[in-house]
């Protein structure tokens, strides 16, 4: 999304998106790559394209991360995730599963099933989708907890992350941390 405001029609109605608000989740709505609201979150670009809001079931947000990034060891209390690999290539480890995901793959990480991934590539791009039969995903709001709100679409400078305030804020979210990040590539 860039700084103005940009505008996106579907058949019903008309949306005008900020950098600060996504467009109405109960309508249609289409946003276009780099459109949405941007966070920098743990060395990555994050931007939500679909909130969580008390009605809705699903988020999603589209992830740029760079070589070796990997989050901790963890599990979602009652979101199912589902992550569709755009660009680059991503290692999934679950229990004694270890699968490389390239572009196309899609991913599905049931809630309360541990899970970790690294980026094996120099960058790569995906989208994670979470969704409940419960309660509305916190994922979303995990993300814009931990991250720094930008305007611009790119990737942060490398950062100083904090296990234990991550942990915390996860915890907040209904996501539980099991364990460290996967160790630094080679």
């Amino acid at each position: 999304m860039s700084n103005s405001n940009d505008t996106t029609q579907t058949a019903q109605t008309t949306h005008t998106t900020t950098a600060h608000v996504l467009p109405d989740p109960s309508r249609p709505y289409v946003l276009q790559r780099d459109e949405g609201v941007h966070h920098h979150f743990l060395d990555n670009l994050a931007t939500t394209k679909i909130g969580a809001t008390a009605g809705g079931a699903m988020s999603a947000v589209e992830f740029v991360a760079p070589k070796g990034f990997g989050p901790p060891l963890h599990q979602h209390d009652d979101e199912d995730e589902m992550m569709v690999i755009l660009d680059g290539e991503i290692v999934f480890r679950s229990g004694d599963i270890e699968t490389v995901a390239r572009p196309g793959a899609t991913v599905h990480l049931p809630h309360g099933v541990p899970h970790t991934f690294q980026v094996l590539s120099d960058t790569a791009r995906m989208v994670s989708i979470t969704a409940s039969r419960s309660t509305p995903p916190k994922f979303a709001q995990m993300v814009a907890a931990l991250g720094d709100h930008t305007d611009e679409p790119v990737l942060p400078a490398p950062m100083d992350i904090d296990p234990v305030e991550v942990a915390a804020v996860c915890a907040a979210h209904g996501i539980e941390v099991l364990g460290p990040p996967p160790a630094p590539l080679d």
